[in-house]
């Protein structure tokens, strides 16, 4: 069956995770995406982290999901032509390098548009096209750093600390193909032609945190790290360890769902102690609900836990591991891990679910220059033209190999 987006043309120039990441993400409803890497500097995310049994990175075969890639030096003059003709058919381009980098090279936007009026122009750096630190060099956790992200997590004696994932990367790309679809939507309807999503790394995760910024100017409260608790408290709830020494994260999200929680953990007398009567009231009083949960949760074991709170209609979700996450009932059930025929690695599955239109893992990353051959045929190019380009070093065939 095919995707949903398999009209859908994209052209990846990026790098590393974010932009990739956002063709990753559109590639999974079948969007056509040609990554273009120089022939003799391929993407660093192919041989970061570990590899698989067939010696590939595994984060590599995840990002290069569903894409085919084209070996083409495009800051050549006649790599730039060759980049024209995939221009002139495409819908998007998408690039991570730093501002200026595209212009240099003779391919900003200016030029894409001459080339392409109704091309989408993905464009991610560290601090956005324009503004006083647009120049400056910057990375994921520098990101992180900015956006207040680090400076929330933590123990409140402690350090900030980054999360466990490339967060500002990663919620980058989401955001990167959000605005593509906006954009190809604002097309569609005749509101604009091809237009530039211009997306600083800092910026997903500053619009996804939101409520900061809100809280300090309009309620003058300043959100601060809280270890195990959440930063300001408004709710009952944190990270709880039980007698078996299984982690679990208790909460709870309304005064209704908190009530259930407390007669949970303290009976009756806690739940209907006037103090907690509503999150106002509790939010004053958190550290005795703190104390209150983690008292019951470090006397009982998981399964006695889980089974009070289930009773109670309350929430204490186990903290699971990646090898519990491969056997949870419920992701396997929802079919959110994946393979395809041949490989061993597995990976996330297309997110969201698509009742008509779902998404398909059609293959992992491809080897560097896999389709050039193939996608300079379609371009008009003979094999002979081909074997040229190879010979001046603009092209690369896969494994290196001639015509």
């Amino acid at each position: 069956m095919s995707g949903p987006l398999d009209q859908l043309k994209i052209i990846e120039l990026g790098h590393v995770i974010a932009g990739p990441l956002a063709a990753a993400l559109l590639s999974d409803f079948g969007a056509d995406v040609i990554k273009i890497e120089a022939p003799n500097r391929t993407d660093m995310m192919r041989d970061l982290g570990p590899k698989a049994e067939d010696g590939v990175g595994v984060w590599w075969k995840t990002l290069g999901r569903n894409k085919k890639t084209l070996g083409l030096d495009w800051k050549s003059d006649e790599g730039r032509d060759i980049l024209r003709k995939l221009v002139e058919d495409a819908d998007v381009l998408i690039e991570n390098f730093r501002p200026g980098v595209l212009e240099r090279a003779g391919v900003g936007p200016d030029v894409l548009h001459d080339w392409n009026p109704d091309l989408v122009v993905l464009r991610v750096s560290g601090y956005g096209q324009d503004g006083p630190m647009r120049d400056l060099p910057a990375f994921g956790r520098a990101a992180e750093a900015m956006s207040g992200l680090a400076h929330l997590t933590g123990f409140p004696d402690g350090p900030p600390m980054h999360p466990g994932f490339p967060a500002a990367d990663s919620t980058t790309g989401l955001m990167g193909a959000l605005g593509i679809m906006i954009a190809l939507f604002a097309r569609e309807k005749g509101i604009a032609r091809g237009q530039v999503v211009d997306i600083a790394v800092f910026e997903a995760l500053l619009r996804l945190m939101d409520y900061p910024v809100p809280a300090l100017t309009g309620a003058n409260l300043s959100p601060r790290r809280n270890g195990l608790r959440q930063p300001m408290d408004f709710a009952p709830g944190g990270m709880f360890r039980t007698s078996d020494g299984v982690w679990l994260s208790v909460s709870a999200g309304s005064a209704e769902t908190a009530q259930r929680l407390l007669r949970a953990v303290g009976g009756d007398a806690l739940a209907d102690d006037p103090r907690f009567a509503t999150l106002g009231e509790m939010s004053r009083h958190m550290t005795v609900v703190f104390d209150a949960i983690n008292d019951f949760v470090t006397q009982h074991t998981a399964k006695e836990v889980e089974a009070v709170f289930a009773r109670h209609d309350a929430v204490a979700s186990r903290v699971l591991s990646v090898e519990e996450i491969m056997t949870n009932e419920q992701i396997r059930h929802r079919g959110d891990i994946v393979s395809v025929d041949g490989e061993q690695t597995q990976v996330i599955g297309p997110v969201p679910h698509l009742s008509a239109t779902p998404g398909q893992l059609r293959w992992l990353g491809r080897p560097p220059s896999a389709d050039s051959q193939s996608i300079l045929r379609d371009l008009g190019f003979n094999d002979k033209r081909i074997a040229a380009l190879c010979e001046a070093g603009l092209v690369r065939l896969e494994g290196g190999r001639a015509l």
